[in-house]
């Protein structure tokens, strides 16, 4: 491991401006990938946004001309720095994109990948939307959410009208997890005795560099699955699947059937039923982190956003 984001996070935490993160940010921009080149980015900045009393690290990439943004949400254990790839799609298709960290998570502050509720995952996103909306960059709004953040999207949705007038892009969506009767009877064992237990990193790529990555050079992954956050998602969940249905969007959605990670199977359905108008792209070999899938893969379902995706 030779990359050490704490100083970069420790000037954003304390207020520096975009100036001041400038060099710092380049470093970790380098390092996770995102040094995309000028013919892409025209400007690109890193700063502190403040939501709830949580410093959050947003990121900006504005290229030439553009024709709209992305608004990127990733997920579970997940930073911004670990989707180069798609923000690198969305550049090419003349899309800004707008990407942050969750509390918690990658530079953003709060206890390491733990929340105590998930509403505030939607006070981050409402804050981020407003100063999205302090930019001045061109409509439509897209949003493209992996996992935890498609949760996160879809909940949106649900609750606020009107919506982003964009695509919605869901990789992966979590509505409930893989084992899930497993782990709730684990989180309510284990809960009085501890904080959380050791992560096992899971094969949930068939891209064996990335998966190394996570395991030995990723300075910002977490080593614990908090028992907070399984708590706060046990209680999301009933809520969740409490909410009116919303047929006027269609989100596009990605979904391997190599999916360990989420009830991939049970989610869809719950999906399928709050959003009927949705579209299903299945790959037979796809696993969780579609965000970093094997290239093969990823190119699979990246020609058939082509397809369905107008920019």
């Amino acid at each position: 491991m030779d990359y050490d984001p704490t100083p970069l996070a420790t000037r954003l935490h304390a207020g520096a401006s975009p100036e001041q993160l400038a060099e710092p940010g380049l470093a970790f921009s380098r390092y996770y990938g995102l040094d995309f080149p000028a013919r892409l980015v025209r400007r690109r900045w890193l700063q502190g946004l403040t939501v709830g009393g949580v410093t959050i690290a947003v990121h900006h990439f504005l290229p030439h001309a553009p024709r709209g943004t992305v608004l990127l949400v990733h997920g579970y254990q997940d930073h911004h720095g670990l989707y180069g790839h798609l923000i690198e799609y969305a550049l090419k298709r003349h899309l800004a994109v707008l990407c942050f960290d969750l509390p918690g998570h990658g530079l953003s502050a709060g206890p390491r990948a733990s929340i105590d509720d998930f509403d505030r995952y939607q006070q981050v996103l409402q804050g981020v939307l407003a100063h999205r909306a302090t930019l001045d960059w061109p409509g439509p709004l897209h949003l493209l959410g992996q996992s935890t953040g498609a949760a996160i999207l879809c909940q949106h949705l649900l609750q606020q009208r009107p919506s982003p007038d964009g695509t919605v892009v869901l990789l992966a969506p979590l509505v409930r997890p893989a084992k899930w009767q497993l782990v709730q009877t684990a989180h309510r064992l284990l809960t009085p005795w501890t904080n959380g237990i050791p992560r096992t990193f899971t094969s949930n790529s068939h891209d064996v560099d990335f998966l190394r990555f996570l395991r030995e050079q990723d300075p910002l992954q977490a080593r614990i699955i908090s028992a907070a956050w399984i708590g706060a998602l046990r209680r999301w969940i009933p809520g969740f699947l409490a909410l009116a249905p919303a047929p006027d969007y269609r989100p596009l959605i990605i979904q391997g059937r190599e999916d360990g990670t989420v009830d991939w199977r049970y989610n869809l359905g719950v999906l399928q039923d709050k959003f009927p108008g949705c579209r299903i792209c299945y790959l037979e070999q796809g696993r969780h982190h579609l965000a970093n899938e094997a290239p093969e893969i990823r190119h699979e379902y990246l020609a058939w956003l082509q397809r369905h995706w107008t920019v």
